[in-house]
């Protein structure tokens, strides 16, 4: 039985607005996954912040933030695309459940480095950039999965919903986080993290799904690679898609990880008050997700991708120059917000426009731009912070995504070509 049957049989499906959350949470298996990763997501977040502050305690200098958070998120840039390959190969939930497995020993061996009172800096770094070899395969294989655990006319709510999981854990996470390690030190944070890996091999375990290959397998490991930089450069839209979203996160985001440098040094708060200051951005993100799967599910995602982007622009100069806590809360809520409408209708068209057969490949270069190149700028601004301050780096930031305003065309009015290799008629 498919997984859009199943979720009919269930009564969710046909009485719900086709895109919107309810339509995609109706269906059975997507929502079993989606509450795994929620939970998973929270113990991520609440690690990742941890990371942050226990890197800034060490040095007191942006220069190690940029190293921890390039150890986090620099595998998505250079194993997002064979992870991509690697999801249309291979049987789906024996790889994630291996990664997940991999992620739970790895965050246990983090939680017994981070007890030391000098934790060893390049131990944290080798240990967190192989947990983010894991979510390099992870991700792109999660993505791939959306449309065959909800059907396509469902994805935009799948991907509000799992945007909106994404910031809620955002949200969540770092208050957690930030209480875990008053409470009990770094330590326990990463242990934590590392039992919530168990919700996602349960989910997938138990889950009744497609999780077989879809790409074809006679082709060599660089011959898949090909086909998919072939199908995003055969699609016009999708190759804009990847640019604005690749040079948007490389020169926009870096406030996302400098936060406790910007918390402490520009608006005078620390602690608590931080992991607040992230919630907000957190908060904002997850309301902007879940507006594209409910209030603003029928507009058209090209007006909203546009409109978005100018907003983040605006919020970010305004969160780049205050000095008050109290312009800087809302002005970073405003700036999630419109951050993740962009990256909801973005994501969605994308996964719209791409063939079965290479979606996992294409979704790794999604992710190499979405994520991968975050810590490549942090890395790169890290010592232009440090010389000169925060507050240019993050004005070139808001003048750089005006300025992808213009780049961005979603016309979906062209049917999106078959993919190079494949025959028209390929899934």
């Amino acid at each position: 039985m498919s997984i859009v049957r199943e979720a009919k049989d269930s009564g969710g499906g046909p009485s719900k607005q086709p895109g919107t959350l309810a339509a995609a949470f109706a269906q059975p298996a997507f929502r079993r996954i989606w509450s795994g990763n929620l939970a998973s997501n929270i113990g991520t977040w609440m690690q990742n912040i941890t990371l942050g502050v226990l890197a800034y305690q060490l040095t007191g200098e942006a220069w190690f933030i940029g190293v921890i958070t390039f150890a986090q998120l620099g595998p998505m840039l250079l194993v997002s695309p064979i992870g991509g390959a690697v999801a249309d190969r291979v049987d789906r939930r024996r790889l994630m459940i291996g990664i997940a497995l991999m992620q739970t020993v790895l965050s246990m061996v983090l939680a017994v480095v981070a007890l030391a009172d000098q934790p060893n800096r390049v131990a944290l770094v080798l240990i967190v950039f192989c947990i983010g070899l894991g979510n390099a395969v992870n991700g792109p294989t999660f993505s791939a999965m959306l449309p065959t655990l909800v059907g396509r006319k469902d994805l935009q709510g799948a991907v509000a919903l799992n945007s909106a999981a994404m910031n809620t854990s955002r949200v969540v996470g770092p208050i957690l986080g930030g209480l875990t390690a008053e409470l009990g030190g770094p330590s326990l944070v990463f242990a934590i993290n590392g039992l919530t890996y168990l919700f996602v091999i349960w989910a997938v375990a138990t889950v009744h799904a497609d999780f077989s290959p879809k790409g074809h397998g006679g082709a060599t490991p660089w011959q898949q690679l090909r086909e998919g930089f072939d199908a995003a450069r055969a699609d016009g839209v999708v190759t804009r898609i990847l640019v604005t979203i690749s040079v948007f996160s490389l020169c926009s985001l870096v406030f996302i990880y400098q936060m406790p440098l910007i918390a402490e040094q520009r608006l005078g708060i620390e602690g608590i008050a931080y992991t607040l200051l992230f919630a907000s951005f957190a908060l904002g993100a997850a309301l902007g997700a879940i507006s594209m799967g409910t209030v603003f599910s029928e507009l058209p995602r090209s007006r909203m991708s546009t409109g978005s982007i100018y907003v983040f622009a605006a919020a970010l100069a305004v969160f780049g120059i205050t000095t008050s806590p109290w312009v800087a809360y809302p002005a970073v809520f405003v700036t999630g917000g419109a951050y993740f409408i962009l990256v909801t209708a973005l994501s969605t068209t994308l996964q719209l426009r791409v063939p079965d057969a290479v979606r996992g490949r294409v979704m790794g270069l999604w992710m190499m731009g979405w994520a991968g190149l975050v810590p490549v700028g942090g890395l790169i601004a890290g010592p232009i912070i440090d010389a000169i301050g925060e507050v240019p780096v993050l004005l070139f930031g808001a003048a750089v995504a005006a300025a992808l305003g213009f780049l961005i065309d979603l016309d979906e009015s062209t049917p999106p070509p078959p993919a190079p290799g494949l025959r028209p008629d390929s899934p």
